[in-house]
């Protein structure tokens, strides 16, 4: 069987480095030259022929970080790698999945061919902002559940009156599949947006009075909606409110928001990296780094990943 090889783009080597431990293999050297204009060369310091190569880099902001990924796919593949598996923890410009409105692209789609045109084998990644973007892949797609990581650490906050909440109405299949398997209640907090990251006004659907609430989302982006929901659940009767968030995103003024915010706390992964410069009192940070690690384990053994599954 071909030897696994792990790399990492620059900017996801604190979570690729922490993978490739759980996993058992240092991670593979990879130098990034760049020429004085910006321009990236990034290349491979030790041979990957006949190898399962896997590249772990989040396609966060900036647009370099996906350059970088797809420029180490075309190496690894132009030096004989076997098979190159592109590991995202987080799939950026996932929002853009569909024409909401017209003359607008579906970033989502253009991303997943560009991942494909440069080489890719298949994709592993967690908790796409849609599901059905999967279909956007003509290569297999391996897509992880947050839920593996959050379940266990909301179960060891026991908590007694728990409640789910979803922060908006595309929530409801994520924050539903939290509910069954503590076998609660849910209730959804209607929003409306009159542009982009700017919430015009937000109701509540059920009843939360004297719960414990858990948000559930898959990306916080300047937590403009978490925290007016927090707030709202708050006001409506709520003892106390907390939210999981698989990808902290937090762009703009978002640290501010969360740390004057009713929330009690906030849990994400380490599928971004935090700013070291902001208040992070609230946050707390759980690992993905055994989940990836076991799947790419799986994935090289040729075994099915549905165990890394929590079924409800």
């Amino acid at each position: 069987m071909a030897s696994v090889k792990i790399f990492s783009g620059k900017s996801t080597k604190y979570l690729a480095t922490k993978i490739a431990h759980a996993y058992g293999k240092p991670l593979g050297e990879v130098t990034l030259q760049e020429f004085s204009d910006g321009e990236m060369s990034p290349f491979f310091t030790e041979s990957v022929r006949g190898c399962d190569v896997f590249i772990i880099q989040s396609t966060f902001p900036p647009a370099d970080n996906f350059m970088e990924l797809l420029l180490m796919i075309d190496a690894a593949k132009r030096a004989s790698a076997k098979y190159v598996t592109v590991v995202v923890p987080y799939f950026g410009y996932a929002r853009q999945d569909r024409k909401d409105k017209p003359r607008v692209a579906i970033a989502a789609k253009l991303m997943a061919n560009l991942l494909s045109a440069a080489g890719a084998d298949r994709i592993m990644t967690c908790d796409l902002h849609a599901d059905q973007i999967q279909g956007f892949f003509d290569i297999p797609v391996d897509h992880l559940d947050g839920t593996s990581i959050f379940i266990p650490y909301i179960r060891s906050l026991n908590l007694e009156n728990i409640m789910f909440a979803s922060p908006d109405v595309g929530g409801v299949k994520r924050t539903r599949s939290f509910a069954k398997f503590f076998n609660a209640e849910m209730v959804v907090c209607d929003k409306y947006r009159e542009k982009a990251n700017e919430v015009a006004t937000m109701r509540l659907i059920g009843d939360v009075e004297g719960k414990d609430v858990v948000m559930v989302d898959d990306l916080i982006d300047t937590g403009g909606t978490m925290c007016k929901a927090a707030a709202l659940l708050k006001d409506k009767g709520a003892t106390s409110v907390r939210a999981v968030v698989t990808h902290p995103v937090l762009s703009g003024k978002a640290y501010e928001n969360i740390s004057s915010s009713v929330l009690e706390e906030l849990a994400v992964t380490d599928s971004l990296p935090l700013r070291a410069d902001q208040d992070t009192s609230k946050i707390k940070v759980l690992t993905v780094s055994d989940l990836f690690a076991k799947a790419i384990r799986k994935i090289h053994d040729h075994e099915s990943i549905s165990s890394l599954f929590i079924e409800s």
